[in-house]
């Protein structure tokens, strides 16, 4: 099956022809016929698999058939998504399908000069792409309105209820026309999704092209237990192994991401880093620098666990394990891009066996271990026993007497035995 099998218009497929894109994936082989017969669809998928495709290519086709312009400050259709990167991604693709043709993109976020963009509003916006603070802020200020919006997107819907955006959009929502067509989109399908399908779409079909919460096929994934405080050099030691490839790191803090990037600088690497203390001109000009190959290493925060569409990313690095167990998917989703291989390495020190835990029962498989010693649980080494080395060691584990409340907490939790290591 080819675009033109799916009924998108000659001229369309034509314009994704030029730019390489001839073959559906499997998330827009299921999704698009039936957004092009205008039934809202609750499409499930992992990152890199096309969803942006599988809801513009519809809407596009509509719109330019359609033929008619925006009024001044309204929006024919809105793609509303969770982070400035994932909306600045998107609404890059959405150009490029429709270069050529009378469809204005507009793209709203924070961190932006907000005036700049009430101007750019007041003409009117075919597909208006934003986060939903912002749109906030400008429905607030009568600078968009949104009674003529035929089309409501919620791309990475899963990512907004952990950010806490439903109450946004309960105030957003309302505001569109009542015979809207909306369509959501997520990687994983936690409760609250049913819930939120159940109050914004009618009637949907639901579509899958990759089992919730599992990571892409094509990611080879591992384990490597080590101390926290050791974390750092272990990572120099791996990106030794391919200093002219592209690498991901994600770390937990914004403070963190920063001091671990300037220790990567230290060590020789050309590395570069995007959290939420840098403002987003910064923000974008590392992530430029890491698509041009500028930078070899980038160090992120959960702001860049979706949105990042690099092909050239081969690996990413757990330095710190998520604290959110579907992070993890959407981590390592940042590589093995557009039917590319890749690899991802998740450190696991003893403080962290909790989150390791929540990971795998969420993916409902094991990560293989290829490095470390899995520490010690308190339980074995109050009985004198040391399966896996001296506690204290080099391995990981930690004395009794050296452990944290909160550190004792997690160990006892964890079980009295010693964690199994994959072959």
């Amino acid at each position: 099956m080819d675009f033109d099998m799916l009924g998108l218009q000659p001229r369309l497929v034509a314009k994704l022809a030029e730019q390489g894109i001839t073959d559906p994936t499997p998330i827009q082989k299921k999704a698009i016929p039936h957004a092009m017969a205008g039934r809202d669809v609750m499409g499930l998928a992992q990152t890199g698999t096309g969803k942006t495709a599988a809801f513009g290519l519809p809407i596009i086709h509509v719109l330019t058939k359609l033929g008619v312009n925006p009024e001044p400050k309204s929006a024919h259709g809105l793609i509303l998504a969770p982070t400035r990167e994932l909306a600045k991604q998107i609404s890059d693709n959405l150009r490029a399908y429709t270069q050529g043709t009378h469809l204005k993109i507009n793209l709203v976020v924070g961190g932006q000069s907000i005036n700049a963009q009430i101007q750019r509003l007041g003409r009117g916006t075919d597909l208006l792409v934003a986060t939903p603070g912002r749109l906030i802020d400008l429905i607030d200020r009568k600078a968009v309105r949104l009674d003529q919006t035929r089309f409501l997107v919620l791309d990475e819907a899963d990512q907004m209820l952990d950010m806490g955006f439903i109450h946004a959009l309960r105030r957003i929502a309302p505001l569109l026309r009542k015979d809207r067509q909306t369509m959501l989109f997520s990687a994983t399908m936690p409760k609250m999704m049913a819930e939120l399908s159940q109050a914004y779409l009618k009637d949907p079909v639901r579509v899958e092209a990759a089992p919730p919460g599992k990571p892409i096929e094509k990611i080879t994934q591992g384990l490597h237990y080590v101390p926290q405080g050791d974390k750092t050099q272990l990572l120099i030691k791996y990106l030794e192994g391919h200093r002219a490839e592209m690498a991901l790191v994600f770390a937990r803090t914004k403070h963190g991401s920063e001091r671990l990037m300037k220790a990567l600088v230290k060590a020789g690497f050309s590395a570069g880093s995007i959290h939420g203390n840098k403002s987003q001109g910064q923000r974008d000009r590392a992530i430029s620098s890491f698509k041009a190959g500028e930078l070899k290493v980038l160090v992120a925060t959960d702001v860049a666990a979706r949105g990042l569409d690099i092909p050239g990313v081969r690996h990413v690095y757990n330095y710190d394990l998520p604290n959110v167990p579907d992070n993890y998917v959407h981590r390592i989703g940042r590589t093995a891009r557009a039917g590319a291989t890749g690899r991802a390495v998740a450190f696991c020190s003893a403080e962290e066996m909790k989150e390791l835990r929540d990971i795998e029962k969420t993916m409902k498989a094991t990560i293989p271990v290829i490095g470390g010693t899995a520490p010690v649980p308190v339980r074995a080494a109050k009985s004198g026993g040391k399966p896996g080395g001296k506690p204290g060691g080099k391995h990981g584990g930690a004395p009794k007497g050296n452990m944290t409340g909160a550190q004792r907490s997690r160990a006892r939790r964890s079980g009295g035995g010693k964690r199994k290591m994959a072959a």
